[in-house]
């Protein structure tokens, strides 16, 4: 299993707020995106004893992790949820709107992506799953099985943007019937198999693969819930730094927080985007996509 490095961890203490001033003992903070808690780790040492940080993921084999990487840890706390149930863990845990910093990664963790059991990567092959939890909704393997083509189309395209969609869709349901699609080496292969346009600078199936993930995982609409949520959870001047991979995602985070911050009654002020420094994208080569945004809810906010 490759080692998981948290991407632009500097950039995002920062945001939070989280730099050499005091914290107060009271102040709360939430990850949205825990994975295996490199950020996390670094926002519980950035408060030094103070405050408390809260900590979300659906993943089990996260919450697994942090019940035992993090179980000396006082001041923090893991919950087994959706980020998109933000609200519903902020109200019974008793931080709604009572929140400094919030901080989303929405990359797919290393352990994930490196798990052949998981089913996320093309490079290891594995069952053709991808649930980011898998205790919960439709394996991908059993999704392929059952859509038509034109469903399977518009999904490679609309979160993939693979301009082969139809070619691929069509490929995936004549082979299935002659045999099922049950792991990732297979449908890398079939998509790999298919003539069309295709950038020769990534892996042929690396688009299809991103948009079956984001398909299975509900990840646009969950990411637009999640949101909406932050901002109310979060207290007047608290930050919210939000890191996404591909373009589908920051357009929709770039746009949210956009359209509340323009409103006529504006909930939150832009803070800018930052990306990772060359060094960083030299080591870590999962970051070199990646862009963070931050935002603070204003102090008069009505929320």
């Amino acid at each position: 299993m490759t080692a998981h490095r948290p991407v632009m961890l500097a950039e995002s203490l920062a945001g939070l707020a989280l730099g050499d001033a005091d914290v107060p003992a009271d102040a709360i903070y939430v990850d949205c995106t825990f994975g295996r808690g490199g950020h996390s780790r670094a926002i519980l040492d950035a408060l030094g004893g103070r405050g408390t940080l809260h900590a979300i993921d659906q993943d089990p084999e996260a919450i697994e992790y942090a019940a035992s990487a993090f179980a000396n840890d006082a001041n923090f706390s893991i919950h087994h949820a959706n980020f998109a149930q933000l609200r519903d863990v902020a109200k019974s845990a008793g931080f709604y709107g009572r929140v400094a910093g919030i901080l989303m990664d929405l990359g797919v963790s290393s352990p994930q992506l490196d798990t052949a059991e998981r089913g996320f990567s093309f490079g290891k092959d594995g069952p053709l799953d991808m649930r980011m939890n898998p205790q919960a909704g439709e394996p991908a393997s059993a999704w392929l099985a059952r859509a038509d083509d034109v469903e399977i189309a518009d999904v490679l395209y609309q979160y993939g943007e693979e301009r082969n969609s139809r070619r691929i869709a069509r490929r995936i349901v004549e082979s299935r019937a002659t045999q099922p699609l049950t792991s990732t080496a297979q449908l890398a292969q079939l998509i790999a198999s298919v003539p069309g346009p295709r950038s020769h600078k990534i892996h042929p199936a690396t688009r299809s693969f991103q948009a079956i993930r984001i398909f299975i995982n509900r990840e646009l609409d969950v990411l637009r819930d999640a949101l909406a949520q932050a901002i109310e959870v979060l207290q007047p001047g608290g930050r919210l730094v939000v890191i996404s991979f591909h373009s589908l995602e920051d357009r929709i985070v770039k746009r949210t927080l956009r359209d509340v911050a323009r409103s006529d009654h504006p909930q939150l002020k832009l803070l800018g985007k930052q990306f990772p420094s060359d060094e960083e994208r030299g080591v870590n080569p999962r970051s070199r996509s990646a862009v963070l945004r931050i935002a603070e809810k204003l102090a008069e906010s009505p929320l």
